[in-house]
């Protein structure tokens, strides 16, 4: 076969094979997989500051406006998040399939209790997705001594509620901080230690 023959039908192959978008291949990628991802040596764009540590910091001025959660939780129960009106709300995306939010998970329970025992006004939610058992997170929860609630969200319709861009918790795990006045105050897409979970949290209870 001439060598021109067989360029034709190669370009006749690729011709019949449909192309994947790459947003909904990025998307879907973000979503069903755990990521470590990092930001590297820190940028400054639109308001906001990313940093090396994988957390996002967004200026008071440059904030989105956090949607209002509800649904049921792990533990069976019912939950809204605007119960929580004039409290930083700590917010993080967990599945017990994923290996870095288990390194996590041990640092999350130690500050919510630490930060509940100061009398802080915090709420601490989770936002369990890609678990069609809630057995698997009940278990979860209880190995790693979780004691604040988790929205049940197997299919990640809660998370789909959140501005897009860098506000988005587009990766699991994920934690998003959100102020007093319940705008997104920082944003992490990676697992995190207590250190940088304080480091995320304290400036935004001490602003005013």
């Amino acid at each position: 076969m001439s060598t021109s023959r067989i360029s034709r039908r190669r370009r006749a192959i690729s011709m019949r094979v449909p192309a994947f978008p790459l947003a909904a291949l990025m998307s879907a990628f973000s979503l069903t997989g755990c990521t470590t991802t990092q930001t590297g040596h820190g940028s400054v764009s639109q308001g906001y500051v990313a940093g090396s540590s994988g957390v996002t910091r967004f200026a008071k001025a440059e904030r989105s406006t956090a949607p209002q959660l509800s649904g049921d939780t792990v533990g069976g129960e019912t939950l809204n998040t605007s119960t929580f009106k004039g409290k930083v709300i700590v917010l993080n995306v967990w599945g017990s399939w994923c290996i870095p939010c288990r390194r996590e998970a041990e640092y999350f329970a130690k500050v919510s209790k630490d930060l509940e025992s100061a009398g802080q006004p915090v709420a601490f939610v989770g936002i369990n997705t890609r678990d069609n058992n809630k057995q698997y997170a009940a278990e979860f929860e209880k190995n790693f001594g979780i004691t604040y609630p988790s929205l049940f969200d197997p299919a990640g319709k809660l998370i789909l509620q959140f501005p897009k861009g860098a506000a988005s918790p587009q990766a699991i795990p994920a934690t998003i901080v959100i102020d007093k006045n319940g705008k997104i105050a920082a944003r992490a897409l990676a697992p995190i230690n207590d250190t940088t979970l304080l480091e995320m949290i304290n400036p935004v209870l001490a602003e005013q």
